[in-house]
């Protein structure tokens, strides 16, 4: 099981534990929204960290 798959089902948790306690909906959809762009982050921070000799270059 590789970290970026934990690290998702953390988010995945910790999403399913925020909207079952947080009773007021804009501070649930808010808290969900702040993990999802955790998750985006993660997965874009891992293709940098498996390819760092890519910067953006087309040369």
């Amino acid at each position: 099981m590789s970290r970026l798959s934990v690290a998702l089902a953390c988010y995945v948790l910790l999403g399913v534990l925020a909207w079952s306690t947080i009773a007021e909906p804009r501070l649930r959809y808010g808290t969900l929204l702040v993990l999802g762009l955790f998750a985006v982050k993660s997965v874009w921070r891992r293709n940098d960290v498996l390819h760092p000799d890519r910067k953006g270059d087309s040369d």
